[in-house]
């Protein structure tokens, strides 16, 4: 989950350690309990690094900056083998302060490896795994006389997964990355080359980018990228633009970024949906590569993510089996491969991540596809490592999101299952040609109707400043509220570190009433009154259930629907909205309450504490 960057340019001057210190601070969402820099000139390493968040090392460099350099690596930390530490932060030294390492990921091996060192003399600085392997590539890099080859030697002695990057003292002119599974992304620039996590560590820089794959090993200079694989045989990489720039990843105003994405939602959802429809008013779907006949004869479709993602997909669950008429499962991708699920070659597979790099759902894809899945992953981001390994790849087009709860990629999300969805109705037959370009329409109004709800957050702000000290919230929805439901659950424990579940209304009298008490806050998204009339009747009779017992009922409603204004303490307003595409609005109160409740208490909304936006280990 660490966020790393890598850079070489033409000469010795102080660009390396500005693009160092830029690219952190775009990188802090993927770690923020220590940070660091080395840079490399012919004098050889200079580094610092520091506990904390990135502003503590700010302060260190200002008091004492890092020499001039023509290479530099940098390091943004979430912590998993030893706490935030000055001496665990990255970037790691060897024994013999020949080499500097900065590492994502966890070595599974490393106590092995570590034992082996300490037998050979050498002696530990810190509790990280990653020390380890500094040392090996130290020891590797004195034995062989070449950065790369050691760094493929070690490679070869790792298990796990990780991302490391070095820079030696002695060959200040290349930075050298190695990638099992944990992300690693090449930036092409004029003059220079970067190496980074994600894109955002150089989109600053350059637009253009090279895709690494699997077990491989990158070398880069100013004027030349080598990528091998960890045996030494060449690779060619593939390059691909990157379709944002660096305004995309600043705040543009706003006192946070979760704040700005919330704004973006009716952008990301815009975007997510343009140019689906051919001139003859047929959806398509540019970025699907499974043959039609193979998705013609699906029988099952099984979802697979984690957190946010998982609640897209459940959304996604009542739109395809209802537009579809084909089964569909939602599993948590960290217990799907560990359950020996029934998949067979007629299953698809459809894997949904921000980042593309959850490493839980990655595990999970490849499960799928060793068992003769075919596998459709719903991303954000181009050329990561799950769009990869997948049959297909629809992408969303939210722009980066930096705050780590989840709000405009949810609804990027949303969107593009119900695009799947519509995809696998016309092509399956189950749908008529103009009962998918009706819903169609329906969806490219919900990006007005959700600037709608944005534009009525006075009265969300209020109420989370009269709720900042309870201790307890509960969340209920029926249907595709229910999914609602639990993010905004999920939301409230992210950022305000408030204790907060999420239920369907209708198991409320199987066991959660027990928990209502006088005064205890209650959200109920309710359903539309049109249409679907006895699930609306049947959340108003829960509100008037835990209303009875002492409970205040704040219920998220559509426009007009009186009845259940009539039993709530307060109303949130949403547009009229078919019921299956109520979620892009009906989740949007929740995000701004969770946001809100986190402001007026005081905390980082950003960066909440022991989360890190893109869980890149297992």
């Amino acid at each position: 989950m660490c966020g790393i960057i890598g850079y070489v340019g033409p000469g010795v001057s102080d660009r390396p350690l500005r693009v160092a210190r830029e690219a952190l601070a775009r990188l802090q969402y993927r770690g923020y309990d220590s940070a660091g820099i080395a840079v490399a000139n012919s004098d050889g390493l200079s580094f610092i690094k520091r506990a904390g968040k990135l502003s503590v090392l700010e302060e260190a460099l200002a008091a004492d900056p890092l020499p001039p350099a023509s290479a530099a690596i940098g390091h943004t930390r979430w912590a998993t083998h030893g706490g935030p530490t000055d001496a665990n932060a990255h970037p790691q030294l060897s024994y013999d302060g020949a080499v500097a390492v900065v590492h994502n990921g966890i070595l599974e091996n490393h106590q092995v490896l570590r034992q082996e060192l300490i037998e050979a003399g050498i002696e530990f600085q810190s509790e990280t795994d990653s020390e380890a392997a500094a040392h090996l590539l130290a020891r590797a890099y004195a034995e062989l006389g070449d950065l790369p080859e050691a760094m493929r030697a070690v490679a070869r002695r790792l298990e796990g997964t990780f991302t490391l990057l070095a820079v030696a003292q002695d060959n200040p002119r290349l930075v050298v990355g190695a990638r099992r599974t944990s992300p690693l992304v090449v930036g092409l620039g004029e003059g220079e080359n970067f190496l980074g996590s994600d894109v955002a560590a150089f989109v600053a820089q350059t637009d253009r980018a090279l895709e690494l794959g699997q077990d491989q090993v990158v070398t880069i200079t100013a004027d030349a990228v080598e990528v091998t694989g960890f045996d030494g045989r060449p690779v060619r990489a593939r390059e691909f633009r990157v379709d944002w720039d660096a305004s995309a990843a600043v705040k543009g105003g706003f006192a946070t970024f979760m704040e700005k994405e919330i704004h973006d939602q009716p952008t990301a959802v815009r975007d997510t949906l343009l140019g689906r429809l051919t001139p003859t008013g047929h959806l398509q779907l540019d970025e699907l590569r499974i043959d039609e006949s193979v998705l013609r004869s699906v029988d099952k479709i099984v979802v697979i993510a984690c957190g946010t993602a998982a609640y897209a997909g459940h959304v996604a669950k009542y739109a395809i089996e209802h537009w579809c008429r084909v089964p569909v499962e939602v599993e948590l991708a960290h217990e799907f491969r560990y359950r020996d699920p029934v998949v067979t070659s007629k299953t698809l597979v459809v894997a949904i991540s921000q980042s593309g790099e959850t490493m839980d759902t990655i595990m999970a894809v490849r499960h799928a596809r060793e068992q003769g899945a075919r596998v459709l992953s719903v991303v954000n981001t181009m050329g990561s490592t799950i769009a990869r390994e997948s049959d297909a790849a629809l992408y969303t087009h939210a722009g980066p999101e930096v705050a780590v709860a989840s709000t405009k990629a949810f609804l990027a999300q949303i969107a593009a299952t119900y695009l799947l969805g519509l995809y696998l109705a016309q092509l399956r037959g189950t749908m008529f040609p103009d009962e998918v370009r009706a819903v169609l329409r329906e969806l490219e109004q919900m990006p007005a109707k959700i600037e709608r709800v944005i534009g009525g957050g006075d009265a969300i702000r209020e109420l989370a400043a009269s709720m900042k000290d309870v201790e307890s919230v509960l969340f209920l929805g029926r249907h595709v509220g229910y999914p609602v439901a639990m993010e905004g659950a999920l939301k409230l424990k992210e950022l305000a570190y408030i204790h907060a579940e999420g239920f369907a209304a209708g198991e409320l009298k199987h066991g959660p009433i027990a928990l209502i008490d006088q005064g205890q806050a209650v959200f109920v998204v309710v359903p539309s009154p049109r249409g679907r009339d006895v699930l609306h009747d049947k959340v108003l009779s829960n509100i008037q259930e835990v209303r009875a017992r002492g409970a205040r009922t704040l219920v998220v409603a559509e426009e007009g629907d009186q009845a259940a204004a009539a039993h709530a303490d307060q109303v949130f307003w949403v547009p009229q909205t078919p019921t299956l595409l109520a979620p892009l609005v009906a989740v949007v109160p929740l995000q701004m309450f969770a946001c809100a409740v986190a402001t007026v208490k005081g905390l980082d909304v950003d960066q909440p504490r022991n989360l890190a936006k893109s869980v890149t280990v297992e």
